[in-house]
């Protein structure tokens, strides 16, 4: 069963697993489980793979949550973060391939909430983080959306443009500089 909690609820909820509070854990992942799986599915490709991603982010967020601070990030995002970096991590050791199936057979799989491109644009700093977007050139503004809200690797994002991984990385890491500069003043 899913609930639904406000962002206010699920940073509270969010403090209190940090504290061992079990009720509030299960409250959090209540409420944002389908979302996650959604989000390691669409990643990974494969519902098995993206079930146990799902459980290592849990673990995650049971042993982290008392370092979620809602001053830095919406909990949400903090939750699809670690969720997208767990699934990332298990692409990229090489186990995704070796059982994947294919992309079609996820689209049986329900995910009601919105896609993470749909959340950031109903979130309440998304006029201050489209300002800064667009103040940075298309290259670099398009990478960083792909790579951070669409979940394509750096390695997939540098073959699409034709240059050096090393490169891409150049790029989204002076792109987040001045991303993380422009949302601090």
């Amino acid at each position: 069963m899913s609930s639904i909690l406000t962002r206010d609820e699920l940073s509270m909820a969010l403090g209190q697993a940090g504290q061992g509070d079990r009720a509030a854990f299960r409250r959090v992942y209540d409420a944002t489980s389908a979302k996650l799986l959604g989000v390691t599915l669409r990643i990974l490709a494969d519902r098995q793979l993206a079930e146990d991603v799902l459980q290592d982010t849990y673990l995650t967020v049971w042993s982290k949550a008392g370092s979620f601070d809602a001053s830095r990030a919406s909990p949400i995002t903090w939750l699809v973060t670690i969720a997208r970096n767990r699934a990332i991590d298990r692409l990229r050791s090489g186990a995704a391939t070796r059982r994947s199936t294919p992309i079609d057979e996820a689209f049986d799989i329900a995910d009601d909430g919105p896609s993470p491109a749909q959340a950031l644009e109903t979130g309440d700093d998304v006029r201050r983080l489209n300002d800064c977007l667009g103040e940075l050139d298309d290259r670099t503004g398009g990478a960083i959306r792909t790579a951070f809200i669409e979940g394509v690797t750096y390695d997939a994002l540098a073959s699409r443009e034709n240059v050096p991984l090393g490169t891409m990385k150049s790029w989204i890491r002076r792109g987040l500089m001045r991303l993380r500069a422009c949302l601090e003043s």
